[in-house]
């Protein structure tokens, strides 16, 4: 012998103890891992849609806007060559286009 005694007792609560401990530090790995980069996520999907919104309308009433003008200045009188007031409203639309996928960045999902 040794000299220790083991109680059964006080072995079963120590290993209760340590099973309530080891959930409890899965389950704080687990949020931390998971739950915050998904509100981070979150955030960054709400701010992309509300850019995609705005931008959409904007690119609308800009093409409103160019296919009246071009309407109204460039076209006046002619009726054999209206469809060239659509097509200045489009090559408009497809260069802001270009330009806006040129500044598109690879970003991530980390806040810095």
């Amino acid at each position: 012998m040794t000299g220790f005694k083991i109680d059964a007792k006080s072995k079963s609560t120590s290993e209760k103890n340590s099973v309530s401990e080891i959930f409890e530090m899965f389950l704080n790995y687990v949020k931390h891992e998971t739950i915050k980069p998904i509100k981070g996520a979150g955030r960054w999907i709400t701010f992309g849609l509300l850019a995609a919104l705005s931008l959409s309308i904007g690119i609308v009433l800009g093409a409103v806007g160019v296919l009246r003008l071009s309407q109204a200045v460039l076209f006046d009188e002619s009726t054999s060559w209206s469809w060239t007031s659509y097509l200045v409203a489009l090559v408009v639309c497809v260069a802001i286009l270009f330009a806006t996928i040129s500044r598109i960045r690879k970003g991530t999902l980390q806040k810095s």
